[in-house]
């Protein structure tokens, strides 16, 4: 497996925890701390404003990249696994509506 097929296939998986956890926070059996910190964790992820700005070098992306992973796994372990499970499912659904399956039928989807 070439490094860009194991980037892309870590985007996608980022991208359906992504998912995942939205469909957990809008979960009534979610406790509501778990919604809180996930909305922090989506809130920090989007936000202009950094503990350390990203154009100090190295430290400015490192930030990101320690604290949204660490958060995720936090999330993860308030939610009750059941609610987890459920919201994997769709949004592993979710994610797979929205990539065509193959080159050609990319190619034809242009075309009309």
């Amino acid at each position: 497996m070439t490094v860009l097929n194991c980037l892309k296939k870590r985007a996608r998986t980022l991208k359906s925890e992504a998912y995942c956890l939205y469909y957990a926070a809008r979960d009534p059996r979610t406790p509501w701390y778990a919604k809180i910190l996930v909305a922090g964790i989506v809130a920090y992820a989007l936000s202009p404003i950094d503990l350390i700005p990203d154009f100090v070098p190295v430290l400015g992306y490192l930030d990101d990249l320690v604290l949204i992973p660490m958060g995720i796994v936090l999330a993860k372990k308030l939610i009750p696994s059941q609610v987890l499970e459920e919201c994997r499912s769709r949004a592993q659904e979710t994610t797979k509506k929205e990539q065509p399956v193959n080159k050609e039928e990319i190619c034809h989807l242009k075309n009309r």
